[in-house]
């Protein structure tokens, strides 16, 4: 099993001018100590769960073009990617960008996204459910095109394109993680076309993975072919956290999930980081 960091929450990496190279040390030591990949948040302003819309968030695609350049190993990502905000192609061509300048390290998470605010404040392209799971198809579809050999039109509901062509190609065809756990509709999208899903790792996160598979076999998709990842906040700190999540990480691990991906507090301090490192990784990567 692997972790991945996850940063949601740029309030405490200082001010502006500290915010590089506070990233730069965070991403390093989270490759050093072993995390598996580093995921990025697509937002434009903080969430309400986390703070005030009016706190630090930086751009997902243009911090992980940085810290790309900062590292060697570590995979990078959204945790995910709003299909609406971007124009497919132009999302195709940033990612394949990000594999390029990461020598193959690139991943697509891509949902539907939710946060109507954000989009409506900054005008950005929205609709209803049913909309936006009918561009996260389609921009699905483009995506896969454009790393593929074809050239040729794409023409959806949404979507009109006069030509894939997309050079350079990827150095590795960057892997699509779809992330959600809408049961109907999300999973089902995960069957069709997904490396990777996500969901969060609550009490129902066997029952999402089953679900999968009941879409996968719809399909005559083999399940097994898609990795099983799940979001799972880190406990408090205390004498009892670290014995917690190796629980809970094994109760996932147990149910088929092989990377979980975590915001770390306080993790601009690198300590916690560290700590993980020291006391969970080497553990979770025998399983």
């Amino acid at each position: 099993m692997r972790l991945a960091l996850h940063i949601n929450d740029y309030s405490g990496l200082g001010a502006p001018r500290e915010m590089a190279s506070a990233l730069a040390r965070i991403a390093r030591t989270a490759e050093d100590v072993g995390f598996a990949r580093l995921s990025l948040t697509d937002h434009l302003w903080q969430i309400s769960m986390l703070g005030e819309e009016y706190e630090p968030m930086l751009e997902s695609y243009t911090t992980l073009g940085y810290l790309a350049g900062q590292t060697r190993t570590i995979e990078l990502q959204t945790l995910v990617t709003a299909a609406p905000y971007r124009p497919p192609g132009l999302l195709a061509k940033i990612v394949t960008t990000l594999d390029v300048l990461s020598g193959g390290r690139a991943w697509l998470g891509i949902g539907t996204g939710w946060n109507e605010e954000e989009a409506t404040g900054l005008g950005l392209p929205f609709g209803s459910s049913g909309e936006r799971f009918a561009h996260l198809e389609e921009a699905i579809q483009i995506c896969r095109q454009m790393w593929s050999e074809s050239r040729e039109s794409f023409v959806g509901e949404h979507y009109k394109l006069a030509s894939t062509l997309n050079s350079p190609e990827p150095v590795a065809r960057p892997r699509i993680l779809i992330g959600g756990g809408g049961e109907r509709v999300t999973l089902r999208l995960a069957a069709r076309y997904a490396d990777a899903f996500n969901v969060y790792g609550g009490p129902d996160a066997g029952q999402k993975v089953e679900r999968l598979r009941e879409h996968c076999e719809k399909l005559g998709r083999d399940v097994n072919e898609i990795e099983k990842t799940a979001v799972l906040p880190l406990p408090a700190d205390g004498a009892d956290s670290v014995e917690h999540l190796l629980e809970e990480l094994r109760r996932l691990h147990e149910l088929g999930f092989t990377t979980v991906y975590s915001a770390v507090p306080d993790v601009g301090t690198i300590t916690p980081l560290e700590a993980l490192g020291a006391k969970v990784i080497p553990e979770i990567s025998e399983w």
